[in-house]
C-alpha cells in the first residue's frame, strides 16, 4: 500500500512541475495571443468629372468607345464647315429644342435640319425632298403638313418642326426609345431598319448590330448626327482645339476626411 502511495505522490509532484514550467517558460518568452479582426471602412476616393474630357450628351454617352475616332477625324477634316453651320443655326436651334421638349423628345434631334438642309428652307433632294427637314411630299401630309402649290409649309421652320417632332415620336415608340434606330429610320425610311435589323438575325437589335446592313449614307448619317451633338456639347473646346478623348470622363478625387488603410483584415497583438 506505501508503495502504491509514493508512487502516486511521486507522479502528482511530476505533474506540478511539468505545468510550473510551461507557465514559466510562456512569460519568459512572452508569446502573444493572436486574434483577428476587421479593419475601419475604408475612405474610398470620390469621382468627378473631368473638366478636361469630352462630354456626351445624356443620349449618346454609350456610344463613347464606338465614335471618337470618327468625331476626332470628323471634327479636323470639317472644321471651318461646322463653325459656319453653328454660326448660321443660332437662330433655328433654340426654336427646335422648344419644340421637341413640348413633345418630350431628346434635345439631340435639333441637329437633325443641320444634316438634311443645313437651314436652307429651299434645299431640294434629288429624290424630291423638301425644306428644312426634307420631307417627301407623302409623309409630309401624313404628318399635317400642307403642300398646295407655292405654298409648301416644309419650308417653314416652325410647323416642319412639328410635324418632325410627331415623326420622331411614332418612331421612338416603335423602335422601344432607340435614339439612333430612329434617327437611321429618318434617313432612310422605317421599313429598310426593320429589313436591317431581320438580315442580322438579332430579336432587339440596336444600330451597331445592324450597321452593316445600313446603305452607306444611313450609316454616316447616324455617325455625323452623333458627331454634331458631340461637338456641340464640346464647342468651346472645338474652337480652342482641345478635344482630347484620350482624358477619362472621370477622374478620382482622394476623400479628405480619413486615411486610406489596408482593405484586408488586420493582426492585433493582445
Amino acid at each position: 500500500m506505501k508503495t502504491i502511495q509514493g508512487k502516486l505522490l511521486l507522479s502528482l509532484i511530476i505533474i506540478f512541475f511539468i505545468i510550473g514550467l510551461t507557465a514559466s517558460a510562456k512569460s519568459i518568452i512572452e508569446i502573444p495571443d493572436y486574434t483577428y479582426t476587421e479593419s475601419e471602412p475604408v475612405a474610398k476616393p470620390a469621382e468627378e468629372i473631368n473638366p478636361l474630357a469630352v462630354v456626351y450628351p445624356e443620349t449618346l454617352q454609350d456610344y463613347r468607345f464606338q465614335t471618337k475616332d470618327y468625331i476626332k477625324s470628323f471634327s479636323k477634316k470639317k472644321r471651318e464647315y461646322i463653325i459656319y453651320l453653328f454660326q448660321k443655326g443660332k437662330n433655328f436651334l433654340p426654336k427646335a429644342i422648344n419644340i421637341l421638349n413640348k413633345y418630350d423628345l431628346p434635345a439631340e434631334l435639333q441637329m437633325i435640319p443641320v444634316l438634311e438642309s443645313q437651314f436652307n428652307a429651299n434645299a431640294v433632294s434629288n429624290a424630291g425632298a423638301v425644306g428644312y427637314w426634307q420631307f417627301m411630299s407623302e409623309l409630309a401630309r401624313e404628318y399635317g403638313l400642307h403642300i398646295n402649290g407655292k405654298y409648301d409649309e416644309r419650308k417653314n421652320f416652325t410647323k416642319s418642326t412639328i410635324a418632325a417632332a410627331k415623326f420622331f415620336q411614332d418612331q421612338l415608340d416603335y423602335f422601344d426609345d432607340d435614339l439612333l434606330l430612329s434617327v437611321a429610320a429618318y434617313n432612310c425610311g422605317p421599313g429598310r431598319v426593320q429589313s436591317s435589323i431581320r438580315k442580322s438575325g438579332i430579336k432587339d437589335a440596336d444600330f451597331w448590330q445592324i450597321k452593316k446592313y445600313l446603305p452607306y449614307e444611313t450609316r454616316k448619317f447616324v455617325m455625323d448626327f452623333i458627331a454634331f451633338n458631340v461637338i456641340a456639347a464640346n464647342y468651346e473646346k472645338f474652337l480652342n482645339k482641345k478635344l482630347d478623348f484620350s482624358e477619362p470622363p472621370l477622374i478620382q478625387v482622394a476623400a479628405s476626411d480619413s486615411l486610406i488603410q489596408n482593405d484586408s483584415l488586420t493582426v492585433k497583438a493582445l
